[in-house]
C-alpha cells in the first residue's frame, strides 16, 4: 500500500494509473446516473405541495453538494501543495476548479428554475443563494488567476492561497439557512435524528449524489492527466510516451 501511494505521487505513474481508472469510473458514473434518473423521474412519488416541479431537486441538490465538496478538495490540495510542495496536489487543485465552477453554476441555474414556481421569482438575495454566488466567483477567480500567471509553480501557489482564504465561505453556505431568516428550506437529509424526506425520494437523491461524485472523479483524472503532460512535457517519460503514440 505504501508503495502504491508513493507511485501515485509520481507524475509518470499517476498518468498510467489514472488512465486505467477513468473507464471504470466513467462506466460507474453512467450506471448510477441512469439509476438515479429512473428512480427520481419514474419511481419517486409526486410531492403533495410542489407537484412534479420538485423533481429538479435530483439535479439541484447533488450539484450544490458537489460545489461545496470540490472547493474543500481544491483548498485541501492547495494546502498540501504549499506545505509539502507536491506537484500532483497542485494539479488536483487547479484541475478541480473548472469542474467545481460548473457544478456551482448548475446549482444556481436549477435553483432559479425551481425557485420561480415556489417563490414567484427567479432570484432573490437570499443568504444561501448569495453565498453560493460568491462561491462561483471564487472558482472563477482561481481559474483567472491561474491563467494570468505564466509560471505554473507560481500560479499554483497563488491560486492555493486564494482557495484556502475562500474556504471560509463553505460553512457560511452550509449554515446560512440556520443562521439567518431565509427563503431557502432548511436541511432535510443531513439531520442528526432522521431525514425528513420520503425514502422513495431519498434513494434517487443519494444515487444522483454518487453519480455526480463519480463524474467529478472521472473528469478530474482526465484533466489532471492533461495538466501533468503539460507540466512534464520536457521530461524523458513524456517524450517516450509521445514517440510511442
Amino acid at each position: 500500500m505504501k508503495r502504491f501511494f508513493h507511485q501515485l505521487g509520481s507524475p509518470k505513474h499517476f498518468y498510467r494509473i489514472a488512465g486505467r481508472w477513468i473507464p471504470w469510473l466513467g462506466l460507474a458514473c453512467v450506471l448510477f446516473l441512469l439509476a438515479g434518473l429512473y428512480q427520481g423521474l419514474v419511481v419517486a412519488p409526486t410531492d403533495y405541495q410542489q407537484g412534479d416541479s420538485y423533481r429538479i431537486m435530483f439535479v439541484h441538490v447533488p450539484a450544490a453538494w458537489m460545489s461545496l465538496f470540490i472547493y474543500v478538495v481544491m483548498a485541501a490540495a492547495g494546502a498540501i501543495g504549499l506545505i509539502w510542495h507536491m506537484k500532483l496536489a497542485e494539479v488536483v487543485a487547479i484541475a478541480s476548479a473548472p469542474i467545481g465552477a460548473s457544478f456551482t453554476f448548475l446549482a444556481l441555474v436549477t435553483g432559479s428554475i425551481w425557485g420561480k414556481p415556489m417563490w414567484g421569482a427567479w432570484w432573490v438575495w437570499d443568504a444561501r443563494l448569495t453565498s453560493e454566488l460568491i462561491l462561483l466567483f471564487l472558482y472563477l477567480g482561481v481559474i483567472a488567476l491561474h491563467n494570468a500567471v505564466e509560471d505554473k509553480r507560481t500560479a499554483a501557489r497563488a491560486t492555493s492561497i486564494l482557495a484556502i482564504v475562500g474556504v471560509v465561505n463553505i460553512p457560511i453556505i452550509h449554515y446560512s439557512v440556520e443562521w439567518w431568516n431565509t427563503l431557502h428550506q432548511g436541511p432535510t437529509v443531513t439531520k442528526f435524528d432522521a431525514p425528513s424526506i420520503d425514502m422513495r425520494m431519498l434513494i434517487p437523491l443519494l444515487l444522483m449524489a454518487v453519480a455526480f461524485k463519480l463524474f467529478y472523479a472521472t473528469v478530474l483524472l482526465m484533466r489532471a492527466r492533461v495538466e501533468v503532460l503539460e507540466r512534464e512535457r520536457n521530461t524523458r517519460w513524456v517524450r517516450e510516451l509521445v514517440s510511442q503514440s
